[in-house]
């Protein structure tokens, strides 16, 4: 699939796109995300609070607006998983999310040939939008996996908030998967990952779309599901669908029928997605800033949410029960899986993701 790669660079030239993604990832959403919220905004409210509510867990809204009941939190340990970044408080979800990353997780290890899962951003205690990093993950049903694999051995609190992430794509080239780093047990946990009925959507890298487009020989049935995406060049975004009677859960159109492989990716390719935005008229007045999303600017029921009665304790919250949250905390980790992917590969540049269409 050529996807235009020719008429592309004809069009801007080689630097000149790459300086155009650049611009567009790092100048633009995630530049604006880095600005502190005013303490009455919903970022402000959502992310100043450390524990979830008591009662059933609801997923209140949509993926990016909304909140969350009853949120329990992935244990920082597992036998096939560790939890990153822990300082964020990111890791609580709807208990759908949490028991999915946990089946993951083992299944990887069963049948992709992946040593273990580290676990990014999933949620904050009670949903909301975050101070930084994403649009989404607002009612506890998406979850961040990154595309490193598990050390073989438990990881220190401190080295889980320094560690890079590693991307999969190729430097100095244009959208291409780097074929030293890129491995077929990744692409069999992404398949795995996408065979789940709960599991609505994957968000990847277009590149990494293409790479599944053009290699991927076995079952292609559930390949529709892999989503092309700014970013996500070194972690893949699982959403999973509105649970059985939710009933506040407001639910995305499903995905189209067909693996993906098409028009829909081939635009991506295109210098459509990564042309900076067009200069302002002579004299026309600056566009205003955009305006912070207050709490009333989300379903009504997130409002009581924030004041509902908070859970005793993180360790009461945590998915599996109290003794999940401590238990392995000082466990060694499983053995990898033979191969290459056990080792931690070379480190590249941190991803600048533009979440806000997902």
């Amino acid at each position: 699939m050529a996807f235009g790669f020719a008429q592309a660079f004809r069009t801007f030239g080689k630097l000149t796109l790459a300086g155009a993604i650049g611009a567009s990832l790092a100048a633009g959403d995630v530049g604006a995300q880095q600005k502190t919220p005013s303490p009455g905004s919903a970022k402000g409210q959502f992310g100043a609070v450390s524990l979830p509510t008591q009662g059933p867990a609801q997923p209140i809204g949509f993926y990016a607006k909304g909140c969350m009941t009853g949120a329990v939190a992935l244990p920082a340990d597992g036998p096939t998983w560790e939890a990153m970044r822990l300082s964020r408080n990111r890791r609580w979800g709807n208990p759908a999310m949490i028991a999915l990353l946990e089946r993951l997780s083992e299944d990887g290890v069963k049948y992709a040939g992946w040593p273990g899962l580290l676990v990014g951003d999933i949620a904050q205690p009670r949903g909301g939008p975050m101070f930084n990093g994403h649009a989404s993950h607002q009612i506890g049903l998406d979850a961040d996996v990154w595309f490193t694999p598990m050390p073989a051995r438990r990881m220190t609190a401190e080295e889980r908030e320094d560690l890079p992430f590693t991307t999969m794509l190729q430097k100095e080239k244009f959208l291409t998967v780097d074929p030293k780093v890129w491995t077929q047990s990744r692409a069999r946990l992404l398949m795995l990952a996408a065979s789940y009925p709960e599991v609505e959507r994957i968000f990847v890298n277009p590149a990494i779309k293409k790479k599944m487009c053009d290699t991927w020989t076995g079952d292609r049935t559930n390949l529709g599901k892999l989503r092309p995406e700014y970013g996500h060049d070194s972690h893949f975004h699982i959403r999973i669908k509105c649970p059985p009677g939710a009933a506040g859960c407001t639910p995305q159109a499903p995905v189209p029928a067909g693996d993906g492989c098409d028009k829909s990716l081939a635009w991506w390719f295109t210098p459509a997605p990564w042309a900076p935005p067009k200069p302002p008229k002579p004299g026309a007045k600056p566009p205003k800033p955009p305006r912070e999303m207050m709490v009333s600017d989300l379903p009504k029921a997130c409002a009581a949410v924030l004041d509902g009665a908070s859970v005793a304790s993180m360790q009461a919250a945590t998915y599996g029960g109290p003794s999940a949250a401590s238990a392995l905390t000082a466990a060694p980790a499983a053995e990898p899986a033979a191969g290459t992917d056990g080792a931690l590969p070379d480190v590249g540049p941190v991803p600048n993701d533009k979440p806000a269409i997902q």
